[in-house]
């Protein structure tokens, strides 16, 4: 019985001990409580804030939006010019097509033809065909035997400067046609184009400009050329007639000065 009276009274000690820890631990549980509900609170409060800031910066954007669609670009003109762009692009572009597929091409035999189908070909890879094309139309220089060294020299030359003057136009008529799809080009960006994006596509347009003028530049070099070739050739014209009378002239003094056999 004593045993069990002292279990007993461990037993309601530890009882006692439990339940009073757990009066003492209430203040503290209701203290961290608190603390996590102000935490709570501090932290809905500065999303709040953010919220504000956050909705500010939206009103902002949208003022913003707003001034560039009404004042900087405003989308009716924008879609006015694109209207006009589109307009004038097919008017130009039916007028270019009919141009383009006029038939122009004159020659009726066949090697006259054939020439005339490669030097008005487009086509940089047909210049390899040009010289033969050429030589079977106009024929090649004369050999020593059957012709003076000047008409031999002034017959290549002027042949040289024909051949370099087709193929730098057949070269041309290729980088034109470059040049148009280029145009194009900038003309269907231009009407598709984001507001903003004009400043790109004037300095693509530019570039190609800058290209169109070197290509003309070397278009501008190859008639200077041609046309010194030419008062080159009307120069040794002029070279060998003088060379003809003064031989004509001492040709006729010999026949004065000779001495007649029925004289003698």
């Amino acid at each position: 019985m004593l045993n069990k009276a002292k279990l007993l009274l461990g037993s309601g000690k530890r009882r006692l001990l439990a339940v009073v820890v757990l009066i003492a631990l209430v203040p503290v549980a209701k203290a961290g409580i608190s603390d996590i509900f102000s935490i709570f609170q501090t932290i809905n409060s500065t999303l709040r804030r953010a919220g504000g800031f956050l909705n500010q910066i939206q009103d902002l954007r949208s003022t913003v939006i707003r001034l560039e669609q009404s004042v900087v670009w405003p989308l009716s003109l924008i879609n006015q010019a694109r209207n006009f762009v589109s307009t004038n692009e097919a008017q130009a572009r039916s007028v270019l097509s009919s141009i383009q597929n006029l038939a122009i091409s004159s020659a009726t035999l066949v090697s006259p033809s054939q020439l005339e189908s490669v030097v008005r070909s487009a086509q940089a890879a047909n210049v390899a065909q040009l010289q033969g094309a050429f030589l079977r139309v106009y024929s090649s220089v004369p050999p020593a035997s059957q012709a003076p060294a000047i008409e031999r020299n002034m017959m290549d030359m002027d042949d040289a400067a024909a051949q370099g003057s087709l193929k730098t136009a057949l070269i041309s008529d290729q980088v034109s046609q470059q040049m148009l799809n280029v145009a194009t080009g900038i003309e269907e960006q231009t009407a598709s184009s984001a507001p903003g994006s004009a400043p790109m596509l004037a300095a693509q347009a530019r570039v190609a400009e800058l290209e169109n003028q070197a290509y003309l530049s070397k278009i501008l070099a190859a008639q200077l050329r041609q046309e010194a070739i030419q008062l080159a050739h009307e120069n040794a014209l002029r070279k060998k007639s003088v060379d003809s009378n003064r031989t004509l002239r001492m040709n006729l003094q010999q026949m004065l000065t000779a001495p007649s056999g029925g004289n003698q």
